[in-house]
């Protein structure tokens, strides 16, 4: 039988303490960073192997963390994730991943769920479908460290970060006015959610700045977000009935984007008849058919910030109290050029 190498070796072999040893590995702040570098290529070179069971059970801690999103193959989502693990593996920590489909009773399953399996703390991205945040303020008021990113809840105290919802639908709206769209409709995700409720505002404000007036039948929430493809089908037919129908439209999420160039196709709806400009992060944008403008969040980003604000959570040796909540810009995008690196495609 091999015999496993124990931290105890690590120390002897480099003279140092178990205990710092130890703390080199779980990269203490206490350890300087010329020690980590001497364990850590030292325990690399021997192909050592932590004991996460043993180390998550003397420090009460599963260096775990629990995620809950909307669903892996939204891109908006997929790309959050590769920020969220890209900060997470380099910290230690290990990343546990759930799919809500926007359904509020999924959502509160996956997060009683993680929270059993202890996990250190949670990131989490509300469903579209919940109305009701008890299952998520009782397990804070419990102490458990929650941060949220993209659809958040401004009710809990605690860390947040989202885009600029604000801006990315308030340019997407303008791209349309200055292609000459002044019938502009808005195909919203559920009501209560935050992103919700800024992209709305956004659409608002550019419809203001060009006197255009705002029509709210011209406006129509999904409040499943998406999930049931014959949502959005229902939303086209109702435009299409309208006296006045609309000449463009701004949709305000991913998802939606995506169902709703699939339902125009559906209608045999003449892509020349009508403007679109909406959110999307997918890789293949510019080969949809038919192109659109889009806004681009800075989803990687998103992942990573969240991330650390987590893990500062998790680690912290005393209460915190003071939160923060950061905005990141969003990029917008015409017939595939940067909106915000050439200004002058607003002009």
């Amino acid at each position: 039988m091999i015999k496993s190498v124990t931290l105890k070796d690590i120390a002897t072999a480099l003279g140092l303490s178990a205990s710092t040893v130890s703390r080199a590995l779980r990269d203490g702040y206490e350890i300087s960073e010329e020690t980590k570098q001497k364990v850590n290529d030292y325990a690399k070179k021997i192909n050592y192997n932590c004991n996460l069971v043993a180390l998550s059970l003397k420090n009460r801690r599963s260096y775990s963390i629990g995620v809950v999103l909307c669903e892996v193959s939204n891109n908006f989502f997929s790309q959050t994730i590769n920020g969220i693990e890209s900060i997470a593996y380099e910290k230690g920590y290990n990343v546990i991943i759930s799919q809500s489909h926007d359904s509020y009773e999924r959502e509160v399953m996956n997060v009683n769920h993680l929270a059993n399996r202890s996990v250190d703390g949670l990131l989490i991205s509300m469903a579209a479908e919940t109305t009701d945040f008890s299952h998520i303020t009782d397990l804070h008021k419990k102490g458990l460290p929650i941060v949220f990113f993209d659809r958040i809840i401004d009710e809990i105290e605690t860390h947040k970060v989202t885009s600029n919802n604000f801006q990315g639908s308030f340019q997407a709206t303008e791209l349309l006015i200055k292609s000459g769209k002044t019938r502009i409709a808005h195909l919203a995700n559920a009501p209560q959610l935050s992103i919700t409720k800024e992209r709305l505002s956004g659409y608002k404000a550019a419809l203001e700045k060009y006197n255009i007036k705002f029509n709210p039948d011209y406006v129509k929430h999904c409040h499943h977000g998406g999930r049931l493809q014959h949502e959005i089908e229902d939303v086209v037919k109702a435009f299409l009935q309208m006296e006045n129908k609309p000449d463009a439209v701004f949709v305000a999420s991913d998802r939606l984007s995506i169902c709703f160039l699939t339902a125009i196709k559906n209608f045999n709806i003449d892509p020349r008849d009508i403007g679109i400009a909406g959110f999307s992060n997918s890789d293949v944008i510019d080969l949809m058919q038919p192109s659109f403008s889009y806004v681009r969040q800075p989803a990687f980003e998103m992942g990573q910030v969240a991330t650390q604000m987590l893990i500062e959570l998790i680690e912290s040796k005393h209460p915190v109290t003071e939160f923060e909540k950061r905005v990141l810009d969003t990029e917008t995008f015409l017939n595939n050029s940067n909106v915000i690196n050439d200004p002058q495609i607003l002009l």
